[in-house]
């Protein structure tokens, strides 16, 4: 079994949702395969990196994006995988239309504070969502940092959750 962490902008494998992602995968037996972007990297660059890595790997991965990694959809979606999109770019139509497409298992992530996220639209794509309120894009929630912490166990649980049931 193998994940593959697609990063945010500036968000990157080693920051706690994918860290902790990563390491919920890898207590379920998968070998873990983190992607770091080229300086500069464009939401428009991502599905053809992204297809030359999936090319290049001997088995199907489960794939786990953040943000700017949700571009991929479309690719993911082409090749039936299995998807953990957390805070996904849902203001972007081929975003969407890739979410949409895939016939495989997919768990949304996302917070009612962050611009990009539309619950609504979350729910008609999947019925595997986990929607915080007032986190943000980062899914960080106001007030002390015990609760943003508290948050990051709820996604840890909702990954968990769904994996364990795919």
């Amino acid at each position: 079994m193998l994940t593959l962490l697609l990063p945010g902008h500036g968000y990157t494998a080693t920051m706690p949702l994918l860290d902790y992602l990563r390491e919920a995968t890898t207590r379920r037996g998968a070998d873990v395969m983190p992607v770091t972007w080229p300086d500069g990297f464009t939401p428009e660059r991502v599905p053809a990196h992204v297809a030359a890595i999936l090319d290049g790997l001997a088995e199907p991965p489960l794939v786990i994006a953040k943000s700017l990694g949700t571009f991929s959809a479309g690719v993911v979606a082409e090749r039936g995988l299995t998807a953990v999109w957390l805070t996904p770019v849902l203001t972007d139509a081929a975003v969407v239309a890739g979410i949409r497409a895939n016939p495989a298992p997919a768990l949304l992530v996302g917070g009612t504070a962050d611009r990009f996220w539309d619950g609504e639209l979350a729910r008609s794509l999947s019925p595997h969502v986990l929607e915080v309120d007032g986190a943000d894009h980062s899914m960080l929630v106001p007030g002390p940092m015990a609760r943003s912490a508290a948050v990051l166990g709820q996604v840890c649980t909702a990954v968990e959750e769904f994996l364990d049931g795919h």
